[in-house]
This record gives C-alpha cells, sequence and structure tokens, in this order.
C-alpha cells in the first residue's frame, strides 16, 4: 500500500461515488485506489482506519505514504496532490488547498452527505462498531 494514494469512501453516497469517480492525482504522486467503505470491510485499510479510531461516518480517509487523512485534512490532502485534468480535479484544487477552507467548509460537506444517506434509507457505515 505505501507509494500510492488509498481513498476510502461511502459508495452509498451519491456525493461520494462522484469523488471517487471523479478524482484523479499527479501521476509524479502514484496510484489511486478506491475502497468503498460499506463493500470491503475486509480490506487491510479498513482494519487500519479501525484501529486508529477513525470514523467513517464522520469523514472519508485518503491514505499517503504512512499516514491516514480524515475528514478536512483528507480534503486538504486531495486538493496538494490532485491532477489539474477535468473540472472536479481544477475546483477540489482551487477551493480546498488551503485547511483553513477545507476545516470551513467540511461540516457542510458531511452534512449533505449524511442528509442523502439518510433520504436513501442508506444507514451509518458504523466501521467502530458504536464505539
Amino acid at each position: 500500500m505505501q507509494g500510492d494514494v488509498w481513498f476510502v469512501y461511502d459508495g452509498e453516497c451519491p456525493l461520494c461515488r462522484v469523488a471517487a469517480q471523479a478524482l484523479r492525482i499527479r501521476q509524479s504522486v502514484g496510484n489511486l485506489h478506491l475502497v468503498d467503505a460499506r463493500v470491503e470491510r475486509g480490506h487491510p485499510l479498513m482494519a487500519k482506519i479501525n484501529q486508529a479510531g477513525l470514523d467513517l461516518d464522520q469523514g472519508m480517509v485518503l491514505s499517503y505514504g504512512d499516514r491516514l487523512y480524515h475528514g478536512a485534512e483528507a480534503l486538504t490532502l486531495m486538493g496538494l496532490i490532485g491532477s489539474q485534468h477535468g473540472w472536479f480535479n481544477r475546483m477540489n484544487a482551487l477551493m480546498f488547498r488551503s485547511p483553513a477552507l477545507a476545516r470551513f467548509t467540511y461540516p457542510a460537506m458531511r452534512a449533505v452527505r449524511n442528509l442523502l444517506i439518510r433520504m436513501l434509507g442508506a444507514g451509518k457505515i458504523d466501521n467502530l462498531g458504536g464505539r
């Protein structure tokens, strides 16, 4: 898993799916791998996320190098390592390279995600088992 970027997202969330499909990273960074947290519960990265106590109902996770980035921090990393190809990647880089802006906007983005999940009846990921 070292040397690449792993994006752990909620496959039931329409916004998260769009982000996963649209996200591109610079070739110099490595390869991008997608992990749907609802489908791939047994993935080794999920065990690492759970051990770190990162709640996937509170934010997505990017794994890069030997670190896990959660929520707004993951959003900032996406802005920093993202390619400039496609409207999503350009917007992402423009808006979220700033950690302050990412921290400010991420709660609203999470609220929209949670509302969509409730409307779709998908329920929580609950990767931490109610911890």
